[in-house]
């Protein structure tokens, strides 16, 4: 298990070192200067030239990157050009809404899709299943961003049940804050639950048509019990594989639904730090989020491994 985990974690330290390459060059094609965009048009070349020296753009591109780096090994990330202020603190003020709003909807899509999915699949062709999947396929099509339009619409303009947008913070408390992010986690949530019990509902039935299911029902074991007992451990391996995919959608893929309910998190930071040209906050959010992508896939590929120990050895 440590070989595995090695070997893992070296592919983790060179895709996170290809991937900032990456980020940093497409960055340095980008057209434009962002001291002549923060100056306007009628800056002077002298005031530009000051500003580009104090910003660092007046440096080289690989000095440019190892600084860049390098400050992120020992948690710099630099200054916003537009904010004059550390991008790591600006990170960590929106990370404590993100993350708690990736947990959250990944919680409710997994609480949903597993009985779900289960569920479906031990009554595969009977009503019940084709109602989860009708509802699945339902969940699968209808467009996030409009599901929470409307249920701001019934819960928060209708009912009042909850404010319409905006993070309480949690210096207000846990239950206000995790009320602010009660509807957008839910927005979140549903679609990335049908997918996730179709996907559940899938390994299954593949799984109780092997071999060794069909040995342990001729051993006298009834379809539930080889269900819960054998073919639920081994029908994870996918459904770890979306779940892993799905956390990292909701951490980094949630810009809409951010700024659907004006919420502070990091997606609307990259898309205030896009339109203001504040290329190091970008880069740096950017090279976060996929550190965070890397993390939970090799979080997954240990879980393999924990899941089915044959795996150990392929690898």
């Amino acid at each position: 298990m440590l070989r595995f985990a090695l070997k893992r974690l070296m592919s983790l330290v060179v895709t996170l070192w290809v991937a900032s390459l990456v980020i940093f060059l497409s960055l340095e094609v980008v057209p434009g200067d962002p001291a002549a965009f923060m100056l306007g048009l009628n800056a002077q070349e002298d005031t530009l030239a000051a500003l580009r020296d104090e910003l660092g753009l007046n440096k080289g591109p690989v000095e440019r990157y190892t600084d860049w780096v390098g400050g992120m090994l020992v948690g710099d990330f630099g200054t916003s050009y537009t904010y004059r202020t550390p991008v790591s603190r600006m990170i960590l003020d929106r990370v404590q809404v993100s993350l708690p709003l990736a947990l959250y909807a990944l919680t409710l899509s997994t609480l949903i899709a597993f009985p779900a999915g289960i569920w479906a699949a031990a009554r595969r062709g009977k009503p019940t299943d084709i109602v989860v999947m009708g509802i699945t396929q339902l969940g699968v099509a209808i467009p996030n961003f409009w599901f929470a339009m409307l249920m701001v619409l019934v819960f928060a303009i209708n009912l009042r049940w909850f404010n319409a947008g905006g993070f309480a913070g949690w210096d207000a408390g846990f239950f206000p804050a995790m009320k602010s992010l009660t509807l957008p986690a839910i927005a979140l949530a549903l679609p990335q639950a049908s997918i996730l019990a179709r996907v559940m509902r899938s390994s299954l039935l593949d799984t109780l048509n092997e071999d060794f299911i069909r040995t342990a029902r001729a051993k006298g074991l009834s379809r539930r019990q080889a269900l819960w007992r054998h073919a639920l451990r081994n029908a994870l391996i996918p459904v770890l594989t979306i779940i892993g995919l799905q956390f990292a959608f909701l951490l980094a893929g949630a810009i809409i639904i951010e700024n659907v309910f004006f919420l502070p998190g990091l997606g609307r930071l990259v898309f205030q730090a896009i339109s203001a040209r504040d290329l190091i906050v970008v880069e740096s959010v950017v090279m976060l989020l996929v550190f965070a992508v890397v993390l939970v896939n090799f979080l997954v590929d240990l879980a393999y491994a924990a899941v089915d120990p044959r795996l150990r050895g392929r690898r």
